[in-house]
């Protein structure tokens, strides 16, 4: 068995060369004191044994890591991969490294997530909560107590002088549901998220909102409340929805991937979309461009948010602790396929 390799010290240089570990590391500094000559045989012998300097550790001793901490719910899907995509363009640009975790849309990994990025001594923690978190904040707190600067992005807590880059989900639903009234539909069924969840909550309402601004009245029979955001729970939604008398004409989503589960069983009982059920959900996962048919979404602005999350965290870096913190809401495009033409026949495509 190989023996594992020790990282390279500067004690380890300072010995060979018989030097003191504070000349050394002034000598890889390229400090003024040390002359010429002694520098050279310090680069030679570090490069020699391969002497990698601790970049964190020189960082903290000028009173900064310059990195940040993220943690998502997931990185299945689109979504939150976009957003990271975002975080991490204007975090390189701004000299940061990430440290990424995902909570896996559990509330004790997620305060495990936060006490580890505390101990790693980011300067920042950008967080999208987990679905199970519900309303316990006091890690949140935690976090503010140290002095850390914490921006929440998508999904939030609810939690005074907060600082957070959300989308306009309500203003997102109430335009997707319009859209399907627009197209004649009366009888329009939604396919639910958790309501605790800020996102899934401002859905609902915007698809109650849209309703009742169209003159359909709002019916507790057609909301399906998801036990999860998956495939399967897509699927047991359709099925419960479909046994309903009269029949729906209509489908609002709050989420993509329940979405295709509840395409597959329309599929099995032989039912069109949309000619016989017109469909729309959040949110634009680039699959939703590639099922038969093409579905009707709302864009939630993934890059957008994860850009902006980051030029949040260092208003709040420059700006210090009595900086009150913002709100920025970002506003959807509703991103109209042939999912949701109920009249297709006499509806052409938008260009």
């Amino acid at each position: 068995m190989a023996a594992s390799k020790q990282k390279t010290s500067i004690r380890d240089i300072a010995q060979l060369l018989g030097l003191s570990t504070s000349t050394v590391s002034r000598g890889l500094a390229n400090h003024k004191d040390i002359s010429e000559a002694t520098k050279e045989r310090i680069r030679q012998v570090a490069q020699e044994l391969h002497y990698r300097p601790n970049q964190l550790a020189a960082a903290l001793r000028k009173g900064h890591s310059k990195t940040l901490g993220v943690i998502v719910p997931h990185i299945n899907g689109y979504f939150f991969p976009a957003v990271m995509n975002g975080i991490e363009k204007v975090a390189t640009q701004e000299g940061f490294t990430l440290m990424m975790c995902q909570s896996n849309e559990d509330f004790r990994r997620e305060q495990q997530n936060i006490e580890a990025l505390l101990a790693a001594q980011v300067e920042g923690i950008l967080i999208s909560v987990s679905a199970t978190t519900f309303s316990e904040t006091q890690h949140f707190e935690q976090v503010r107590q140290q002095g850390t600067p914490l921006v929440f992005f998508d999904r939030m807590p609810e939690l005074p002088q907060s600082m957070a880059v959300i989308l306009d989900d309500f203003q997102g639903a109430y335009q997707a549901v319009r859209h399907l009234i627009e197209q004649g539909c009366t009888r329009i069924a939604h396919l639910a998220g958790p309501q605790h969840l800020n996102t899934s909550r401002n859905r609902f309402l915007g698809y109650k909102s849209a309703l009742e601004a169209h003159g359909l009245p709002f019916n507790e029979q057609l909301v399906y409340a998801l036990p999860s955001l998956t495939h399967d729970a897509g699927r047991l939604g359709m099925q419960h929805l479909l046994a309903l008398e009269p029949p729906l004409d209509g489908v609002f989503a709050a989420y993509a991937i329940p979405t295709v589960g509840a395409l597959e069983v329309l599929r099995e009982k032989s039912l069109r979309v949309p000619q016989d059920i017109a469909i729309a959900c959040f949110s634009n996962e680039p699959f939703t461009a590639m099922l038969q048919p093409q579905l009707t979404v709302v864009d939630q602005r993934a890059e957008q948010m994860g850009e902006t999350a980051v030029r949040l965290f260092l208003q709040l870096l420059k700006r210090g602790p009595s900086y009150v913190p913002p709100h920025l809401v970002l506003k959807p495009e509703l991103i109209i396929r042939e999912s949701s033409l109920h009249h297709s026949r006499q509806t052409s495509l938008p260009k």
